[in-house]
């Protein structure tokens, strides 16, 4: 019950500003968050072994949002924070996925689990959208549709949350459950 409470205590809070990170790319690039300020920030934890990654980009669903969110405002980053020896946490796992999948966003490289800590990142994929002043937007789910199983209408999160910052509005739904793989930390 006491690491229950403390997860709960290190959870970030809508409109909080978003932790600032530097993390490298599979190409060796550095990323830093506090860099993109001024722009829509989507983080898609991530990890190619599991089977809701796979299903979500092997079959196109995150590609369609990525599509039809990214632009010169908003910048999609995968981050994977498994550990060394983890389920999909290889550099050569993460480029053949990248490679199959036709990724054109970075997947950063977070060995030692440090900045899912931050962020609280509980599953692959676990989505968090930070808005142009830096602040969390929104954090959870991709959608309502655990692969591709929707419960009732189906809604894209990200793809709402997006389009109505993009529109000068609030965003509606600020939080979800995320669902999926847990984060292989060490």
């Amino acid at each position: 019950m006491l690491w229950l409470m403390t997860s709960l205590a290190l959870a970030l809070e809508s409109g909080e500003k978003a932790p600032d990170f530097e993390l490298k790319s599979l190409s060796g690039e550095t990323v830093k968050l506090s860099d993109l300020k001024g722009k829509l920030v989507v983080l898609e934890w991530f990890n190619p072994g599991c089977p809701f990654v796979k299903y979500s980009h092997g079959e196109k669903v995150m590609s369609k949002t990525i599509a039809q969110t990214v632009s010169e405002d908003t910048v999609w980053l995968a981050i994977n924070s498994g550990a060394p020896g983890k389920q999909g946490a290889a550099p050569s796992a993460n480029e053949k996925a990248s490679s199959k999948w036709n990724l054109q966003h970075p997947v950063l490289l977070d060995p030692t689990g440090a900045v899912g800590t931050l962020y609280s990142a509980k599953t692959t994929p676990h989505m968090f959208i930070i808005d142009k002043e830096g602040k969390l937007a929104y954090q959870g789910a991709h959608d309502n549709a655990p692969r591709g199983r929707v419960k009732g209408e189906y809604v894209d999160y990200v793809k709402q949350a997006i389009s109505e910052l993009k529109a000068g509005q609030k965003v509606s739904t600020v939080e979800t459950k995320p669902y999926g793989c847990s984060v292989k930390y060490k």
